[in-house]
């Protein structure tokens, strides 16, 4: 064993014992089972094929209530379609002698998962195979993974016997992956009383990075805001063998180009500032003085451009951006159509207006026979960070990693912004410490998750429990 793995396994005691310490579990109770059931519980889980489209989630929903059961937690479920199945399950907290409890927290994964070409993969993308320490499968990470884990730590805690200061709700959704509406956004609606008395949540988002120079744990608390967006072109249909001077398709193009060779404005917001400055510590010597000052180095049109070619992803947060996604035109290689389509993924800093930037792509297309719809967008939300959630964060974090908490801003969007709109503090945070190109897999090819973060990962998720939801002895 390497000098690395002992020092690994050391920390890995360490923080099971200190996990059994805090507040005093119930005699008898051992967290080890829980551990060692979330590798294969995670296996099976993944075997379960809710690929989006269709979902078909209501199969994972029989697999997880399975596991409540066998630990004695009633749960309940319901579909928001045909196979759209959504999950949850409470740990009631216990009043104080004024009859009181402390606003509840929730766990939210979502069971979908994207699709996977198995012609790309090293192994069936519905398999879960292990392979040199990983489990490879789509939703490995995103958030089969995370959900597992908060599963054995919900189960732990259950069992545990200790008295909350709260309700901790165990939930998993359907539709995450294609905006959540038979999900996240349907339980909402339509089961509003499960979050009545909750006020805080911790959903995907956020993780560990390790660095040369140490290991960083980001917590997301806003995100960029989706406007999905379908482009119309119309004009004189034809015979492709009599090219005209101008088609749907040929408008359509133009209007594309036009979008692609747009660079939005630069605009660095607080929360996206702060972040950077927050990882500048873990950067290159190259980098870390543009990181501290990043609304300075933005303004550098070749730094903006090298970030652009090597971290996208960073360079995403710094201005409102448009990918060109889906396109569609005549069903027939020798027939002009009479309409084309395009359909672009935009998103929106958190400080934007998204009728202001509809209107400002009205005048970047130019062009009165193209026409824009929304499919889908969101409000922009954002969750303090002063709150005692956080504080429990960091200081898990500080015990198991010796690391500090950044706050973050997400390029992309989850299911967290249904529930800041309703008041709910969300964050992004998932147990994990990925290294390199760990975490690369999400929505690729060989998706995979080690067998130490997921292990480790229970037992950092029960400790976050304790520390939060329970009662004081």
């Amino acid at each position: 064993m390497s000098l690395k793995s002992i020092y690994s396994n050391i920390s890995y005691v360490c923080l099971l014992a200190a996990a059994l310490l805090v507040a005093g579990p119930a005699r008898g109770f051992e967290l080890q089972p829980y551990v060692d059931d979330a590798v294969p519980n995670l296996v099976r889980y993944i075997n379960v094929d809710t690929i989006n489209p269709p979902g078909n989630e209501s199969r994972g929903v029989v697999f997880l209530g399975g596991l409540l059961s066998d630990a004695g937690i009633a749960y309940e479920s319901a579909e928001s379609a045909p196979g759209r199945g959504n999950l949850w399950a409470k740990l009631p907290g216990v009043p104080d002698s004024n009859g009181r409890k402390l606003p509840g927290l929730v766990l939210l994964h979502h069971i979908d998962v994207v699709p996977a070409n198995s012609a790309h993969w090293q192994v069936d993308p519905l398999s879960g195979d292990i392979l040199n320490g990983y489990i490879y499968g789509r939703g490995a990470i995103d958030t089969k993974g995370l959900g597992m884990v908060q599963l054995q730590a919900f189960l732990a805690l259950a069992a545990s016997g200790q008295s909350l200061n709260r309700d901790v709700w165990y939930v998993a959704t359907a539709d995450e992956e294609a905006g959540g509406l038979f999900g996240a956004g349907w339980l909402v609606e339509n089961r509003p009383e499960i979050f009545a008395d909750v006020g805080y949540l911790l959903n995907e988002g956020g993780s560990g990075r390790r660095y040369k120079q140490g290991v960083a744990v980001m917590v997301e608390v806003t995100q960029k805001v989706p406007l999905w967006l379908r482009l119309r072109s119309t004009g004189r249909p034809g015979h492709g063998s009599a090219p005209q001077v101008a088609t749907s398709v040929t408008r359509l193009v133009r209007g594309l180009e036009r979008i692609r060779e747009t660079n939005f404005p630069v605009n660095v917001v607080p929360p996206v500032a702060a972040m950077f400055e927050g990882i500048a510590p873990y950067q290159g010597e190259s980098l870390r003085s543009q990181y501290a000052s990043i609304a300075q180095a933005a303004k550098d049109p070749e730094f903006m451009l090298s970030l652009r070619l090597k971290n996208p992803g960073a360079h995403a947060l710094l201005r409102n951006t448009c990918s060109i996604t889906r396109l569609q035109g005549s069903s027939k290689i020798n027939v002009v159509p009479a309409e084309a389509s395009a359909e672009l993924d935009c998103r929106l800093l958190p400080d934007q207006n998204p009728e202001e930037f509809f209107e400002q792509l009205r005048q970047i297309i130019n062009d009165d026979a193209i026409s824009i719809e929304k499919i889908m967008g969101f409000t922009p939300a954002s969750s303090r960070t002063d709150t005692p959630l956080f504080k429990a964060i960091e200081k898990v974090v500080e015990a198991r990693h010796d690391a500090r908490v950044v706050p973050t801003v997400a390029g992309g969007f989850t299911d967290s912004h249904f529930f800041r709109d309703m008041g709910i503090t969300s964050y992004g945070y998932s147990p994990f410490v990925f290294g390199g190109s760990e975490a690369t897999g999400i929505h690729g090819n060989d998706e995979r998750i080690s067998i130490n973060n997921v292990e480790q990962g229970v037992a950092t998720f029960f400790q976050l429990l304790q520390d939060f939801a329970v009662r004081p002895q």
